[in-house]
């Protein structure tokens, strides 16, 4: 039988698999601040009862995989998270608040897909793909990224310079 978490009158089994990107895709996420952003991470989940199953923090994004009580919403969560990691992460890195000058460090939205369709051993397989020593909580990429071939360190979109965007469009009638 899988494992059920109680509340004062509820028992439930809520996982939930959130994935968040940096804005612009930069990889700023790398030594001091990935470490630094794990920890802020778990602290926000525990205060609001949430437990983190796996995670993985790679240079421009961040996988979680939780366990949440009915209580908290997906959307609730994720806003906590981004919100106060932005603020304090921003605040203790000078290097950030000059990249991010808009107050602004994540990408507007996020993905969260709850663990019903696909299994949990599967998400855990999809993150344990990226590679690091924590099993519980794991920072991807304790190295120096490495400017692509316009000088920058952000990736570039898939659909860049192939005009697929016009493709998707309906023909004026």
């Amino acid at each position: 039988m899988e494992e059920y978490r109680h509340g004062t009158h509820s028992m439930f089994r809520l996982h939930v698999h959130l994935c968040w990107c940096t804005k612009y895709r930069r990889r700023a996420l790398v030594g001091d601040v990935a470490h630094r952003l794990r920890d802020l991470t778990r602290q926000i989940c525990t205060d609001m009862a949430v437990e983190i199953m796996s995670g993985v923090v790679s240079k421009d994004h961040v996988h979680v995989l939780v366990s949440m009580p009915p209580q908290v919403s997906v959307s609730k969560l994720v806003q906590r998270v981004k919100g106060k990691t932005s603020y304090k992460l921003q605040r203790e890195f000078d290097g950030l608040r000059r990249q991010y000058w808009g107050q602004r460090m994540w990408a507007r939205g996020y993905f969260a897909c709850t663990t019903g369709n696909v299994s949990d051993e599967m998400i855990r397989a999809y993150i344990e793909g990226h590679t690091e020593t924590d099993e519980e909580f794991r920072v991807v990429g304790d190295f120096e990224s490495q400017p692509n071939r316009h000088g920058s360190d952000r990736l570039q979109p898939a659909s860049a310079g192939k005009g697929t965007s016009s493709a998707r469009r309906k023909p004026p009638a």
